[in-house]
């Protein structure tokens, strides 16, 4: 067992280990990502209600792992569920909710991602999270909604380190504003492209002919391919720095909006998320779980538990017409989320004294200046 004195110097070490500290995101630099405007926070909680908590755990020389908890809404999610859909490009994964979410077309519980290993935990944790509301004092099936990623190249997966209040922990801190990102909760120790992954976001605001309405993405990133950052291949640059051990991987893709969506549209929403995780050069692997969740926080669309003699729900939604700048919305806040990540995350060493390292920010900028990418003059 480590001293207290060689904890704390481990925990040193992941902190100034990256020799090329992350203190900016993407667009930071003048990276531009399509060409619609961002919300406030360029975060999946600029669609209003929308919180984001993270419960990151570091703990001796094998601990790389965590929880992010994404809520829908402040309060009773059970009792008014929210309309949802999930799209699946690749099922080597363990999301849970799916057959439910097909049939019903809304989600119950907030959603929580973490790693492979931790999702019954966490399923359970968000059950005991729905029961601390006395109006669910008569509920008897709950459908948790629990994504993952494999962090097990960085973290001694097999401990399952992740505990039930960690998961409660998370779902308490959750809160509107900006989101970290990188090296925190779910992304703790995930890896992308070869790099540090981590949690990243974005969104994105349609002018008001279109709606006006917003869209978020946060993305929990661990896989591979050949890294494009705004359309340009530095993959090659790169390689060396990279881990080549990477691997297969996954990405839990979590869309948020405000535009009035039922399932169906929401799927189609969700679909194409996958178009921007493409953009960045993901290659949706064998060994890859590519999962999208959608969800609209309109509370005219809400499902309330106990309708008593109600028979028809009459809300207005969107018309398919008037899809296309959602999707537009979507796949440039996900390709934009995923670089996020990989520009937050730093320099990681984990079980096995394996190190991955962050990816070379500097190194990526001056690629991009070399192919007439406009940044900004202050870097």
């Amino acid at each position: 067992m480590k001293t207290k004195l060689t904890y704390i110097l481990t925990l040193l070490i992941l902190v100034f280990s990256s020799t090329d500290a992350q203190t900016k995101r993407a667009r930071d630099y003048g990276i531009k990502f399509g060409k619609l405007p961002t919300g406030l926070n360029n975060a999946i909680t600029d669609v209003e209600g929308v919180l984001v908590g993270h419960e990151t755990i570091i703990e001796e020389d094998d601990a790389r792992t965590g929880v992010t908890a994404i809520l829908p809404y402040a309060g009773n999610v059970f009792q008014n569920k929210v309309p949802a859909a999930i799209f699946i490009a690749n099922g080597f994964g363990k999301l849970t909710a799916i057959s439910q979410v097909e049939e019903l077309g809304n989600i119950e519980t907030p959603i929580i991602l973490t790693n492979t290993l931790s999702v019954p935990t966490a399923a359970d944790a968000l059950i005991d999270y729905t029961f601390t509301f006395s109006e669910n004092d008569d509920v008897r099936s709950v459908n948790p909604v629990v994504g993952e990623t494999n962090d097990g190249g960085l973290n001694n997966i097999q401990a399952r380190y992740v505990k039930k209040q960690h998961v409660l922990n998370a779902i308490k801190s959750a809160e509107a504003g900006s989101v970290a990102e990188g090296n925190v909760g779910a992304g703790t120790g995930t890896i992308c492209f070869g790099f540090k992954g981590g949690i990243g976001t974005s969104s994105r605001v349609l002018p008001e002919k279109y709606g006006g309405y917003t869209v978020g993405v946060l993305v929990q990133t661990n896989f591979g391919g050949d890294l494009l950052v705004a359309g340009i291949p530095v993959e090659e640059k790169l390689k060396k720095m990279s881990d080549p051990e990477s691997g297969d991987g996954s990405v839990m893709i979590i869309i948020a909006t405000d535009a009035p969506l039922k399932s169906r549209n929401l799927k189609r929403l969700a679909k194409r998320s996958l178009m921007g995780i493409a953009r960045t050069g993901g290659n949706c692997s064998n060994g890859s779980g590519e999962y999208a969740i959608a969800f609209s926080t309109a509370e005219n669309l809400r499902s309330t538990y106990k309708r008593g003699d109600q028979f028809f729900d009459e809300a207005k939604e969107l018309r398919n017409d008037r899809m296309t700048p959602l999707f537009t919305a979507v796949i440039e806040a996900a390709e934009e989320a995923v670089i996020n990540s990989l520009f937050a995350a730093e320099t990681m060493t984990g079980v096995n004294n394996r190190t991955v390292q962050s990816l070379p920010v500097q190194k990526v900028i001056k690629i991009l200046e070399s192919h007439n990418i406009i940044v900004n003059d202050e870097q």
